[in-house]
């Protein structure tokens, strides 16, 4: 929840001639409802693609404050961003609702940026990997491969400044990937695992150096031009 239009405006209009040329890379901003439609204006003609920050799982109807997958689409969006750590921390989102979100944003045409991951007592009591695949078995239950990006978003490195090392981020990741193939197959090598918490400028090139992580959901580091601009430009080594 950061960022007037004005204020998103003036961010894009600095971030997007530095990323202009960045090539093999995909750069998705997911700004808040009430700037999508600015950021579609400012993106025209470049290679930066819209996200909502999340999606209601109802065409339209009684349900006021919501916001519905073909209106989110009719705003210039090409993924929605669903399951968000705080979306189930402070909204009491469960997988049920989330496997909603997920088919009635791929319905309508959407990728989905599929958040999960575990909180910092869980991972203390050695429950990481049956969180992870409990989230993903009920969030994905009767979904397709296509167009699937998940994120891995360890909650107790999210805004606390504390990250995962480059080998708890793989170990999770490499679990992630595991339990997709056991999902989809050979498509689970062409959806995208990518990592959410805390990631900076200063950790991004070793955390893209794991085998298994394919790009990050930047938090507090992309509201600034600077920070965000060095983590699109990370020197894949390793990969």
């Amino acid at each position: 929840m950061n960022k007037t239009i004005p204020e998103t405006r003036g961010f894009m209009k600095e971030f997007i001639p530095f990323v202009k040329d960045v090539a093999g890379i995909d750069i998705v901003i997911a700004p808040p409802f009430t700037s999508l439609s600015a950021v579609a204006d400012e993106i025209k003609g470049t290679n930066i693609k819209i996200a909502s920050q999340d999606v209601f799982y109802e065409e339209k109807g009684a349900y006021t404050g919501e916001v519905s997958p073909s209106m989110i689409a009719d705003s210039g969006c090409s993924y929605a961003i669903v399951g968000h750590s705080e979306r189930r921390q402070y909204f009491n989102e469960a997988d049920e609702i989330l496997n909603k979100k997920v088919k009635a944003a791929k319905k309508n045409g959407l990728g989905v940026i599929f958040c999960i991951g575990e909180s910092l007592e869980q991972r203390e009591s050695g429950k990481t990997l049956e969180i992870l695949s409990r989230e993903i078995e009920n969030g994905l239950k009767d979904v397709d491969a296509d167009n699937l990006v998940l994120a891995y978003e360890p909650i107790w490195a999210i805004g606390t400044g504390r990250t995962a090392t480059p080998e708890q981020a793989q170990e999770a990741h490499a679990y992630i990937r595991e339990k997709l193939k056991g999902l989809y197959g050979k498509k689970a090598d062409g959806i995208r695992i990518i990592y959410g918490g805390s990631a900076t400028p200063e950790n991004i090139d070793s955390l893209m150096s794991c085998r298994d992580v394919d790009g990050a959901l930047v938090g507090g580091a992309s509201l600034k031009t600077e920070s965000f601009v060095r983590i699109v430009k990370f020197k894949a080594e390793g990969k």
